[in-house]
């Protein structure tokens, strides 16, 4: 199942980049209480619903991209594959938010995580 959501924020893409582009920066993810990263994969801890690990698959700072999959989690999913891509506009930049995933049951569920998700970072921007 795919989910794309565009977002433009009325702010640099280099702002928005710094809180998406960080892998281990997770205050802009609502549910998730911490993360350690060892430079390749990221685990979050998710209050009552467990652990997530995710493989960061491809990290380019100068393109702002970044990529990620799902290698852990409950419960398991068939396949998992992110990306998030932040470009500038001439309005401030807009956030390109790919997903892959199976089952296609929790399509709605990551889609929902994802707008929940562009929220915390708009209220980030504001200073909030």
């Amino acid at each position: 199942m795919s989910i794309e959501i565009e977002h433009d924020f009325a702010a640099e893409a280099d702002q928005v980049w710094a809180i998406v582009g960080v892998p281990d920066r997770v205050d802009w993810v609502p549910g998730i209480e911490g993360c350690i990263y060892d430079g390749e994969v990221r685990r979050f801890n998710l209050p009552g619903a467990g652990q997530l690990a995710e493989r960061i698959v491809q990290l380019d700072d100068e393109a702002r991209f970044i990529s990620y999959s799902v290698i852990e989690s409950t419960p398991p999913l068939d396949a998992h594959l992110a990306s998030i891509q932040v470009v500038a506009t001439d309005a401030g930049c807009r956030m390109v938010w790919r997903t892959e995933v199976e089952p296609a049951a929790v399509a709605t569920f990551i889609e929902q995580s994802m707008q929940l998700a562009l929220k915390q970072i708009q209220h980030i921007l504001e200073g909030n």
